[in-house]
């Protein structure tokens, strides 16, 4: 399950992915419009902007903008920088590797093979969808979702 940090960190990103390019907003209409805490989004934001998403400027003029077109960004970016490593053990993570320690060998573990391929599942949605891709399922992008029977 997502963290709140990772979904209001997401719901931010598509807040800012809507603004025209170039234009920045301050954290607290982002907060306001998203129904965000502004103390627990400020940081939300910082470590966004520390791991190069988003940029910032101060004055009045000022506030939080993608750093990069929403296209570039993917959404398994934003929440490796939230809430870490997609798999759901250790084991089978990529980035973060480390082994159970009940664990007699990782190479025949059940356990194991399954979450690998439930974390190359969850990768393959979320490394192969954009931030502009998301933003755009609250509009009619929604519709290649919907089966009709």
């Amino acid at each position: 399950m997502l963290t709140k940090k990772a979904k209001y960190g997401l719901k931010a990103m598509v807040d800012l992915a809507g603004l025209p390019p170039g234009r920045s907003t301050f954290v607290a209409e982002i907060a306001e419009r998203n129904g965000i805490p502004k103390k627990f989004l400020d940081a939300i934001l910082g470590e966004l902007r520390n791991a190069g998403l988003l940029s910032s400027k101060k004055g009045k003029s000022g506030g939080y903008m993608l750093a990069q077109h929403a296209e570039g960004i993917t959404v398994g970016e934003i929440l490796r920088v939230l809430d870490g490593p997609l798999a759901p053990l250790p084991c089978a993570s990529r980035s973060a590797f480390s082994p159970c320690q009940d664990c007699e060998d990782i190479g025949r573990c059940e356990v194991r093979m399954m979450m690998l391929e439930v974390r190359e599942a969850i990768a393959g949605v979320l490394d192969h969808r954009s931030l502009a891709e998301m933003r755009d399922l609250g509009g009619d992008g929604m519709t290649s979702f919907v089966y009709q029977i």
